[in-house]
């Protein structure tokens, strides 16, 4: 019943995707995440066979990766930004978790806050749970999908960003993708 509706959904995600309302796009690729969610790891086993070693600590873990890490390391997601699209900052294209796959931010939400770490100042309607974190003082943001830890989101700073909101993400928790 379940995998049925799923299936009717993406079918008519991409019947829609022919437009490139990025509203659309990032329908068909929560369809894609979703119809995945199967896929997803139930033991710590699993997620050692689909993340590696740093991803594991940060997204299973809750560690954190230096600040300046996603920018300063090859291979890292805003060192690839800037060598394959110029800059940290895309306009277009959608951040999904690198554990499950779900569209988390938008591109056009991406704002450089000068913390070290990809900011974000909204993400997609459902996709990211925040939780009090155990230090009693954050908010932890996750996967609404998997669960994974992706960082902290602040409240009330003063960025001048629709939302008021700094969404601090670990860049090792997410895979750009470019607007298709």
């Amino acid at each position: 019943m379940i995998l049925s509706l799923v299936l009717v959904l993406l079918f008519i995600s991409s019947s829609l995707s022919y437009s490139y309302n990025s509203k659309f796009m990032i329908s068909r690729t929560l369809m894609r995440a979703m119809s995945a969610k199967k896929d997803i790891p139930s033991t710590i086993e699993g997620w050692k066979t689909i993340l590696n070693p740093n991803q594991f600590a940060v997204l299973r873990q809750q560690a954190t990766e230096p600040p300046g890490y996603s920018e300063r390391t090859p291979g890292e997601l805003e060192f690839e930004l800037k060598k394959s699209v110029g800059t940290k900052y895309p306009k277009e294209g959608v951040y999904n978790c690198v554990g499950c796959g779900t569209p988390l931010y938008k591109a056009d939400s991406k704002f450089d806050s000068g913390c070290g770490w990809p900011a974000f100042y909204e993400g997609v309607k459902g996709a990211i749970e925040e939780r009090p974190d155990t230090d009693g003082r954050r908010i932890e943001i996750v996967c609404s999908n998997c669960k994974s830890h992706l960082g902290h989101v602040f409240k009330n700073e003063g960025f001048p960003t629709p939302t008021n909101e700094r969404h601090c993400v670990n860049g090792i928790c997410l895979k750009y993708e470019p607007k298709q």
